[in-house]
């Protein structure tokens, strides 16, 4: 039986996983848990560990470890710290990805993270109905601007995974790229997580504010991030649209505030490298014409 499935023991978990509320999932008590579920639920903890910025501590308890997940684990909260570590997760993949779905996720993650997207996709492609695996699958072909390809990946999903929670939000990550009446759809699923004590986080928060932002609620996307804030000060994604909203209200000082809050808090994060390298272009353009003045 799959540990995910709506039978299996672990769905509560996996799915605080996936909505983000990774304390909670640390939080989860798990001693009545059967033995076969003790690999996959350390996983899942370590996993939660190194995206709450614990992956030095993550590295350091698995050093030694010989099992495949966790050598796996270890790897990518090395790459986390910084760590070049992209041959030896080939090496892991060449030697256990043909049955292993934590090698599949965790290694697919580290060369997606390293550029090697083509890479990335072929492992994960090894997957046996994970809806792990495909989650994964449609954040890389949004991250590539692959909508269609993104979108197609759901739909196939839907097919044999029906109303599960992670086909949802894999189909909302497609809606808000799509537009339209799907940010209303979207919004439904990234609410109903977020006012949720089991799966309430600053990223399901997060996600709902975005939604409410492009369906040109402000207040109320201003309410939630405030309640995502409250919850996690440091959480980089929430301190990021922050600053979008401050923008969009015109709020400059909050604004250059939450800007230097951000690079404290995350210095390489994607929006800051964003901003920096539309700024960068910007001036390259403008450089291109010089003024003209009539007297």
């Amino acid at each position: 039986m799959d540990p995910y499935s709506p039978e299996g023991e672990l769905i509560n978990i996996h799915s605080a996983f996936h909505s983000g509320a990774f304390q909670q999932v640390l939080d989860f008590d798990t001693s009545s848990f059967s033995a076969s579920n003790a690999l996959p639920t350390r996983v899942l903890k370590l996993r939660s560990k190194i995206a709450l910025g614990q992956s030095k501590e993550v590295a350091k308890e698995l050093n030694g470890e010989k099992t495949p997940d966790l050598i796996a684990v270890r790897l990518l909260a090395e790459q986390q710290d910084g760590k070049d570590v992209v041959e030896a997760a080939k090496k892991l993949a060449e030697q256990h990805s043909s049955d292993n779905l934590t090698v599949q996720l965790c290694v697919g993650m580290i060369l997606a993270k390293a550029g090697e997207v083509d890479e990335a996709l072929a492992l994960l492609s090894k997957h046996q109905g994970s809806l792990d695996a495909v989650a994964l699958i449609v954040q890389i072909h949004l991250q590539q601007n692959r909508t269609d390809l993104a979108a197609k990946e759901a739909q196939r999903a839907r097919k044999w995974a029906q109303d599960s929670l992670l086909v949802n939000i894999a189909e909302s990550w497609v809606g808000m790229r799509e537009g339209g009446e799907k940010y209303q759809a979207a919004f439904y699923v990234f609410e109903e997580l977020a006012q949720t004590n089991q799966s309430q986080s600053p990223h399901s928060l997060v996600a709902q504010a975005v939604s409410e932002l492009h369906l040109g609620r402000i207040p109320e996307a201003e309410a939630a991030l405030q309640q995502a804030i409250a919850l996690d000060p440091n959480s980089a994604d929430t301190i990021a649209n922050l600053i979008v909203l401050n923008t969009l209200l015109g709020k400059k000082e909050e604004t250059a505030q939450l800007k230097s809050q951000l690079e404290k808090a995350d210095a390489g994060h994607r929006a800051l490298a964003d901003w920096k390298e539309k700024k960068e272009e910007f001036e390259r353009a403008k450089a291109r014409y010089s003024p003209k003045f009539e007297a």
